[in-house]
């Protein structure tokens, strides 16, 4: 009788009928060049995916910086009105923004082949659910939604330079994983979330609502970003060894796994220190260290975790952690 094991060999012999079919892409994440680019046929995609595309769970690093820089527009305008429908027209821009790079960042890993080695969830252009020009159209069609949003708010603020500022951020949101030298592959990644889903985020929102900015915009813009690199680090660090295979050289990748928790645990802690020294022209900021109930936890499990569902699990509570702060602290100014 044979042994488990012998089983097992037998029943997949190495035959090439037997090995799969790879996947060949465009190494250039160029739409031109994708065009006659292989798939493997899983899909058609369901509602379930596309929605799984967009990535809810990074959604709270467009909702964040959008609260607390209203906030902080609030204290600049005092007595005065502040104004709903730019704080909505700018939550639409960061919202479009976020789900757009999300999109178009399944295209380019997927035709690049990047995402043939991934561990996390399964992405819809590199798993052959859907074919990259439908992720493509998608991706395209929400970074048009950020630009007319962001017209709308032009127009009503009659500030003209915010649609350089809103050009840059699609720029930026495409060539984070598009084009011949995607800069998240070069471990620039964590340094433009911070600036773009950080700073320009929350200080964009005071602007629109003051014409100015503050101390409190700035120092929450920096909290706000931190935290959103410290969701980007726990995505990084899950996949290590897969980028490591493909050439893609992250942050996390760069500095190796024990610098990369590190810089985790500093990403998501820094900002409450901002929070401590804003209770002291605040008090009611205290309230905000409550959001170490997800942060502490999330520190914790990105130190001393080592699976991917683990990492996934840090991510998950950083971004519980972003809600929490940009929210809270927009509150504690406005009210």
């Amino acid at each position: 009788m044979a042994r488990p094991n012998d089983r097992r060999k037998s029943a997949a012999p190495d035959t090439p009928q037997s090995k799969p079919k790879s996947k060949t892409y465009s190494a250039s994440g160029n739409p031109a060049k994708a065009a006659a680019a292989p798939t493997v046929a899983r899909g058609p995609a369901t509602a379930r995916d596309w929605i799984a595309g967009a990535r809810l769970r990074t959604l709270p690093l467009a909702i964040s910086p959008v609260a607390l820089g209203t906030g902080a527009g609030v204290v600049l305008i005092a007595d005065g009105p502040w104004h709903p429908i730019r704080a909505v027209l700018a939550l639409v821009v960061a919202l479009a923004l976020q789900i757009g790079v999300n999109y178009a960042n399944d295209y380019s890993d997927g035709i690049r082949g990047t995402d043939d080695h991934r561990v996390g969830p399964a992405r819809l252009t590199g798993s052959g659910l859907a074919k990259p020009r439908h992720v493509l159209v998608v991706a395209l069609a929400f970074f048009g939604v950020a630009a007319l949003a962001g017209l709308a708010l032009t127009i009503i603020t009659q500030q003209w330079w915010l649609l350089a500022v809103g050009a840059v951020a699609i720029v930026a949101a495409w060539f984070y994983t598009g084009g011949k030298r995607p800069y998240g592959y070069a471990g620039l990644g964590e340094l433009v979330v911070f600036v773009f889903f950080g700073l320009v985020a929350t200080l964009g929102s005071t602007w629109v609502q003051a014409g100015t900015v503050n101390i409190e915009s700035i120092l929450g813009g920096v909290g706000v970003g931190l935290i959103a690199c410290a969701v980007l680090m726990a995505n990084n660090l899950r996949d290590i060894p897969q980028d490591r295979v493909v050439g893609k050289r992250t942050l996390a990748v760069r500095v190796g796994p024990v610098a990369g928790r590190v810089l985790f645990a500093l990403f998501l802690l820094v900002p409450f220190g901002i929070a401590a020294f804003l209770a002291v022209l605040y008090p009611a900021a205290i309230l905000v260290q409550f959001a170490l109930l997800a942060a502490l936890p999330a520190c914790a499990i990105a130190i001393w975790g080592r699976t991917p569902r683990e990492l996934i699990t840090a991510l998950q509570l950083a971004s519980v952690t972003s809600l929490a702060y940009g929210i809270g602290l927009g509150l504690v100014f406005a009210l």
